[in-house]
């Protein structure tokens, strides 16, 4: 997995919001973990927390996803 965000920042492949000043894109992160949409979901609001909308917004969409996640495995156990 190459770490090199170097290249010119684009809007679709790799947007400054998600890279710039950073050594790990967060999607390479979610392949990487293999993380489902609700947990991939949650840690790309976190990871761009304040760096493209509100610090807010983002968290509350990273907890929606989460507490979307926590819903389905908590529903699945019963």
């Amino acid at each position: 997995m190459s770490t090199d965000l170097s290249k010119e920042f684009n809007s679709i492949q790799n947007p400054k919001h998600y890279t710039e000043n950073r050594q790990y894109e967060p999607v390479k992160v979610i392949e990487d973990w293999d993380l489902d949409y609700h947990m991939g979901s949650a840690l790309k609001y976190i990871s761009r927390a304040g760096r493209k909308r509100s610090l807010i917004e983002d968290l509350q969409k990273a907890i929606f996803y989460l507490e979307r996640r926590i819903s389905i495995e908590t529903e699945r156990k019963w």
